[in-house]
C-alpha cells in the first residue's frame, strides 16, 4: 500500500514538474519574443506585435511592450511624414521664392542702370513692387505653416461673439473690393452668436479665404454670408469665378497642392491647408463645393454655445 502511494506521489510530482517546465519554457519563449521585438525597434525595422492570452502571467508586460512599439511606430511615421513634407517645402521654396526674387532683381536692375526711361521705368518699378509683395505674402504663409506645426503654437480658444468679429474683419476688405471693382455681398446677422474660437485664428481663416478669391478665382463677385442654422453657425465664402474641377476638389486642402492652370498659378499651396488646420483645432469644420466656370463656395461651421 505504501509502495503504491509512493508511486502515485512520484507520478504526480513528475507531472507537476513537467507542467512547471512547460510553463517556464513558455514564459522564456515570450520573453525571447519581446526581446526580439525590442531589438527590431532599436534598428527601426519592426511592425510585429506579441500575442498572448489575457489570463497569462506575462500578459500585462506584453501589452505594455505592444503599446510602446505601437506608440514608437506612430511617432516614427509622423517624423518620416514631417521629413518628407519639409523636403517638399524646401523644393517649393527654392522655386517659388527664387522666381519672383529673380524677376524683382531684374526689373530693379533695369530701372537702376538706365535701361528704361520715363513711363516704362515707372512700369518696371511698379512690377518690381508687385513682385516684392508676392514674395512677402509667400514668406508669410510659410512662416504661418512652420509656426502652426511647431510645438510653440497654441490657440486660445474661448467664448467669442463671432458675428461682430466677422464684421470687424470684413470692413477692412471693403476698400480692397472697391479698388479691384469686385462686387460684394456681405450678410451678417445682427444678433449675438457665441462660439468657441480663437479670435486671431478665425481672422486668419477669413482673410485666407477672401485672399484666395482675389488671387485665384478671377471672380466678378464675392459673397460672405453668415447664418444661424439650428445648433451651429455657418459662414459661406462664395465667388462666381472659374471654379475648381472635381479632380482638384478632393485635394484642395492638401499641403502644397495647387489647382490646374484655369486658376492663378500664384500661391504656396499651403494657404487652404493652414485654413483647415486652424478651423479643426478650434473644433470647427470646413468643406468646399464648386462647379467649373460658375462658382466656388467654402463652408465653415462652428457649434453655438
Amino acid at each position: 500500500m505504501v509502495k503504491l502511494f509512493l508511486v502515485v506521489l512520484i507520478i504526480c510530482l513528475a507531472f507537476s514538474l513537467f507542467a512547471c517546465l512547460l510553463k517556464i519554457f513558455h514564459i522564456y519563449g515570450k520573453i525571447n519574443e519581446v526581446t526580439e521585438i525590442l531589438s527590431e525597434v532599436e534598428i527601426n525595422s519592426t511592425n510585429r506585435k506579441a500575442l498572448i492570452k489575457d489570463t497569462e502571467l506575462l500578459a500585462p508586460l506584453v501589452y505594455q511592450v505592444n503599446h510602446i512599439v505601437y506608440t514608437y511606430e506612430e511617432r516614427l511615421h509622423e517624423l518620416q511624414t514631417a521629413d518628407e513634407t519639409n523636403k517638399q517645402l524646401m523644393t517649393s521654396l527654392s522655386h517659388d521664392v527664387r522666381t519672383p526674387l529673380t524677376t524683382l532683381i531684374g526689373y530693379l536692375d533695369a530701372a537702376h542702370n538706365g535701361l528704361v526711361e520715363g513711363q516704362e521705368r515707372e512700369e518696371y518699378i511698379e512690377t518690381a513692387r508687385q513682385r516684392a509683395y508676392d514674395l512677402k505674402e509667400y514668406i508669410d504663409v510659410l512662416f504661418d505653416w512652420f509656426r502652426l506645426n511647431s510645438n510653440e503654437f497654441s490657440l486660445s480658444v474661448e467664448a467669442t461673439e463671432i458675428a461682430e468679429l466677422t464684421r470687424c474683419i470684413l470692413k477692412d476688405w471693403i476698400p480692397v473690393f472697391r479698388e479691384k471693382a469686385l462686387d460684394y455681398d456681405i450678410e451678417i446677422p445682427m444678433k449675438r452668436l457665441m462660439v468657441n474660437i480663437d479670435g486671431d485664428g478665425y481672422s486668419r481663416v477669413i482673410n485666407n479665404l477672401v485672399q484666395n478669391v482675389l488671387a485665384h478665382s478671377h471672380a466678378n463677385e464675392i459673397q460672405i454670408i453668415m447664418r444661424n442654422i439650428e445648433k451651429y453657425v455657418e459662414i459661406r465664402v462664395q465667388d462666381d469665378g472659374v471654379g475648381i474641377s472635381k479632380d482638384d476638389l478632393q485635394h484642395i486642402f492638401e499641403r502644397l497642392y495647387k489647382c490646374d492652370k484655369g486658376r492663378s498659378e500664384k500661391g504656396s499651396g499651403l494657404g487652404l491647408a493652414i485654413t483647415r488646420q486652424i478651423i479643426e483645432r478650434m473644433g470647427g469644420t470646413i468643406s468646399v463645393e464648386s462647379k467649373l466656370n460658375e462658382y466656388t463656395v467654402f463652408i465653415i461651421k462652428f457649434f453655438l454655445i
